[in-house]
């Protein structure tokens, strides 16, 4: 679709999407991103698959969440700013009011030994949700270039063996296309588009002050220097809130990793879990914020040369390369969270069952298969083991 085809939608039917995957969009981003993909581009056909693939690219070369960063580029093809800050929003505030009532529970009932019970039957079920999501996305976006398919294999096998995303490795499948499809001319915008990421990475300086303001700058670290999913973000946070400043212990870390998980939205939505263990209400605001507004800025920013520049064919095969190397890292990161999720026959059944009643009722609501993987988990870990 054009960037200036009138749209087949209005704002507000995107900014009511966004609120209702925000609500019940459980699987963390490797599943929210295929649903955007099933939803928006095959079924309402809102999104075009070339800008769907733009976004995929673009959020994989900023730093910060992915689905957030998808969601923003995605608000931002037709309605601009405006589309993207008003569908940011709708999509991370329902986990955010969710974590925030949560965290008001942990602290009044003192820990959540029902949460690990729930997650131990969600967290087997969301194995199977991402598994046919990564499945779905896979063979959708690769289709049978062997080019891109060993690009896949190489970053699924990579991602798997190191338990992590490697920003070099994207960029240099996207150059290895590039040159492959479309050998670059060297111009202003073909060294922008591999330059900016890496620019990125250079270090954040420390920051000292009061509480809030230590939280400030460590989750706009964590907004502006983590790379891949919401999923990579978690090591960065255990460093600083466990390690480093020793905000929460390691059980309370544990217990907020637990809760973004079992809550629907982003799973960088943990942040506002810890900043209220940190420092009430005020914690989880100021945490929230800085983690996403960073990503929020990556994404627009760039965004206008996307649009500009995104149909050039070396453009297009950078991008496409760049696709495959992200897809390839989602379906590793499934593997890695397979092999810490399903610990014992209970959860492999779970996982396996998710998997092929999903694949056998495509519309099947996941909601309800997260409902029943819950009370399994809770029926098992409480009455049965």
């Amino acid at each position: 679709m054009d960037q200036s085809t009138t749209p087949s939608y209005s704002l507000k039917d995107l900014i009511l999407y966004f609120l209702k995957l925000g609500t019940w969009g459980f699987g963390g981003p490797v599943a929210l991103v295929g649903y955007m993909h099933r939803d928006l581009v095959e079924r309402k056909q809102w999104i075009s698959e070339d800008d769907y693939k733009e976004g995929m690219a673009l959020s994989q070369l900023a730093p910060g969440p992915l689905a957030a960063q998808l969601s923003i580029y995605l608000g931002y093809v037709h309605y601009h700013i405006l589309g993207a800050t008003l569908v940011g929003l709708a999509f991370v505030l329902p986990s955010f009011l969710m974590v925030l009532g949560i965290g008001w529970a942990y602290v009044s009932l003192g820990g959540l030994p029902w949460m690990q019970a729930i997650f131990y039957g969600v967290g087997a079920a969301v194995i199977g949700i991402i598994t046919i999501s990564s499945y779905k996305l896979t063979t959708k976006s690769i289709g049978k270039d062997l080019w891109l398919w060993s690009i896949f294999i190489v970053l699924a096998v990579f991602t798997f063996v190191t338990e992590e995303e490697n920003i070099w490795l994207i960029l240099a499948s996207g150059v290895l296309i590039w040159w492959k499809k479309s050998p670059p001319q060297w111009g202003k915008a073909n060294l922008g588009m591999i330059a900016w990421p890496a620019l990125l990475q250079l270090p954040a300086a420390t920051g000292t002050g009061t509480k809030l303001w230590q939280i400030t700058w460590f989750f706009t670290k964590a907004g502006a220097f983590v790379f891949g999913s919401g999923l990579a973000i978690v090591p960065f946070l255990y460093g600083g809130v466990v390690k480093e400043y020793h905000w929460l212990n390691e059980q309370q870390f544990v217990d907020a990793v637990a809760v973004a998980m079992i809550t629907p939205g982003p799973v960088v939505i943990t942040v506002g879990f810890i900043g209220f263990l940190t420092a009430g209400t005020a914690g989880a605001c100021t945490a929230a914020l800085a983690t996403f507004i960073p990503c929020y800025l990556f994404t627009i920013l760039p965004a206008p040369y996307f649009k500009k520049y995104g149909k050039h064919p070396g453009i297009k095969a950078f991008v496409d390369g760049v696709t495959a190397a992200a897809i390839g890292a989602i379906a590793g990161a499934v593997l890695v969270l397979a092999k810490r999720n399903l610990v014992d026959i209970p959860t492999v059944l779970i996982a396996v069952s998710t998997a092929l009643i999903l694949f056998r009722f495509k519309k099947l609501p996941e909601p309800i298969i997260i409902l029943a993987a819950a009370i399994i988990g809770i029926v098992i870990k409480l009455w049965i083991i």
